[in-house]
Order: C-alpha cells, then sequence, then structure tokens
C-alpha cells in the first residue's frame, strides 16, 4: 500500500508529459492560422493582378488605334483576354469575366439616361405621357443605365467591370465553412477614351 501512495505521488509531481498535452492544445489554432494567413496572402495577390491588369488594359484601350498583343477581332475582345491571360497566370484555374459599358461623362456612369421632357414633372420617364429621353445608348429605348456596351468612342468614358472566381489554394473553408470553396471578387476601374475625335451627340427620342 505503502508503495502504491509513493507511486501516485511520484505520477501526480511528474510533468514529463505536459507538453504534448499542450502543443495538442495549441496546434489546431495555430496550424489554422497558418494557413488563413496563406490563403489571405494569395487572396491580395489575385486581387492586386487583376487590378493591375485591368487598370493596364484600360489604360491601352484608350486611344484611337489601341496595340494589344493579344488574340482577339475586336479591341473589346483584346481587352477581355489580356485581362484572362494575367489573372491566369497565378490563378491558373480561375473564372474571370469582364465587361466594358461606356458613357457620356464620369458622371454619368449607372444613371439612367437624361429626360429631356417630363411632362407630368414626377421625375420618371413615362411612355403614355410623351415624355422625350436622350437616347445615350443608341438602341432606341429609355434605358435604367445609360451605358452603351463596348469601349465607346472618342472623349467616351468606359467602365470595365472584372469579376473573378477561383479555388481556394488551402482547404480554410474546411474549418471555416462560411467562407465557401472559392474566393470570388469583382473589381472596377472608368478612363475616359482619347479625345481623338469629335465626341457622338446622342440623339433625344419621344415617346
Amino acid at each position: 500500500m505503502k508503495r502504491l501512495k509513493t507511486f501516485g505521488t511520484r505520477l501526480k509531481r511528474d510533468e514529463k508529459g505536459a507538453t504534448i498535452v499542450e502543443f495538442a492544445f495549441i496546434v489546431g489554432p495555430m496550424f489554422l492560422l497558418l494557413i488563413g494567413g496563406l490563403e489571405l496572402g494569395y487572396n491580395s495577390y489575385v486581387r492586386s493582378t487583376m487590378q493591375g491588369a485591368l487598370n493596364d488594359a484600360a489604360r491601352t484601350a484608350a486611344v484611337e488605334f489601341p496595340i494589344i498583343n493579344v488574340a482577339g477581332n475586336t479591341v473589346e475582345e483584346q481587352v477581355e483576354n489580356l485581362i484572362k491571360g494575367t489573372v491566369q497566370h497565378v490563378a491558373p484555374n480561375a473564372d474571370v469575366k469582364v465587361t466594358q459599358k461606356s458613357y457620356f461623362d464620369f458622371s454619368t456612369i449607372g444613371d439612367p439616361e437624361k429626360l429631356m421632357t417630363d411632362n407630368n414633372n414626377n421625375g420618371q420617364y413615362d411612355d403614355d405621357d410623351g415624355d422625350c429621353f436622350e437616347d445615350a445608348n443608341g438602341n432606341g429605348t429609355y434605358d435604367t443605365d445609360a451605358g452603351k456596351t463596348g469601349n465607346g468612342g472618342a472623349d467616351d468614358v468606359v467602365l470595365y467591370t472584372a469579376s473573378v472566381t477561383a479555388p481556394r489554394i488551402l482547404p480554410i473553408h474546411a474549418f471555416l465553412p462560411n467562407l465557401g470553396s472559392e474566393i470570388k471578387y469583382t473589381l472596377e476601374t472608368a478612363v475616359r477614351n482619347q479625345p481623338y475625335d469629335q465626341q457622338e451627340t446622342a440623339s433625344v427620342i419621344c415617346a
């Protein structure tokens, strides 16, 4: 009985295994912080690469006859392929979508087409009231977004929007399911084209 008591006392005072127990407690959070930091760095790199490609492509396309050394039948296609190619160097499995809309000025980005006549003074275009509007995008109908698809013409402001969806490089979503298994970004830049010609004047259409 005395020996058993002595053994119990020695076992109680023995701290040789304490390190492995402590390590077991901290290894999980440390691992999560490590992969979280790596994932954050990768996401920031993809984002900055995409924003840089978007800005470069927009500036290159702002002149009258841009030289973009990538495949594509139109300037719009070349801009899109340039951005996609640059992003896919750092995110090979990324899905990149690029849209281009031109506006008369920076202040009109995302705005509806301008009302020229508002017969009932309600601030909205009413076809039945015979209201008139400035057909900024030239499609013959009133639109709540005055943008015209494409990179526009001389002195137009072009809004470039790029969206990327790419798989994460580390399985952090397995520990934090709310993050999802993909990274998603939508970035924009707006550039005014060079005034190499007279800017087109929109026609006025009445209902």
